[in-house]
This record gives C-alpha cells, structure tokens and sequence, in this order.
C-alpha cells in the first residue's frame, strides 16, 4: 500500500522560509512522480511542484519559479520542497501526491493511479 506522509509547514513572516517533506513507501512500480498541491481557503486546488523519481525531471507553477525548490532523496524515500521568499499568496495546506502516469495529475491530466497524502498547513503573514 503507497504512503505519502507530509510533514513541515507551519507560520512564516513574507519573505521567509519553510519547508515540507513528504515521506513515500509502498510503491511496487519503479516509475512515478510525486510533488506537491496546494489549496488555499476558498479557492481550487493548484499543482505547484513535482519531481520524478527516477531521471529527476522537475515541474514548477510559474507563480513559484525561483522561490521554490524541490528535491527528491532516494535513499530515505523523502522528497522536499524548500520555500523560500514566502509571500502571504502562498499561504495553502500543501498536499503531498503522487501518480505513476509520469507527473500528468501536475498537468491536470487523470491517472489510472494517484495517491495523496495528508495535508499540511503553510501560513505566510504579510
């Protein structure tokens, strides 16, 4: 059974720095993606980052580019999203994921299979 537990967050003032780590295990597959959503109050849910397991390929939102950084440790099945110049914008539960159908939930496009782990709150003051 595939588990992604989510863990960090917490509250930052703009400009700060967090970060959220999101351990797997169970995957039986040798190939997926896993990254991270956000959902902020009263809005959708957006894709933000991802990071394929295997060749390293990396997805970003525009809004996060040069802000956030994701990072994937194989040897301790993590994957970590350091955010840095946090802005109140940013302020969501963060919701690790992951699918085995090469990081296209992150382009809004189903997968036979997704996972998702629990969410973790990220509050940016402005």
């Amino acid at each position: 059974e595939v588990q992604l537990q989510a863990s960090g967050g917490g509250l930052v003032q703009a400009g700060g720095s967090l970060s959220v780590s999101c351990a797997f295990s169970g995957f039986t597959v040798n190939k997926y993606v896993i990254g991270w959503f956000r959902q902020a109050p009263g809005k959708e849910r957006e894709a933000v980052s991802s990071i394929d397991i295997n060749d390293g390929t990396i997805y970003y939102v525009d809004s996060v580019k040069g802000r956030f950084s994701i990072s994937r440790d194989n040897a301790k099945n993590t994957v970590v999203l350091q955010m840095n110049s946090l802005r109140p914008e940013d302020t969501a539960v963060y919701y690790c994921a992951a699918d085995i159908c090469y990081g296209s939930i992150w382009h809004e496009i189903p997968c036979v299979k997704d996972y998702w782990g629990q969410g973790t709150l990220v509050t940016v003051s402005s």
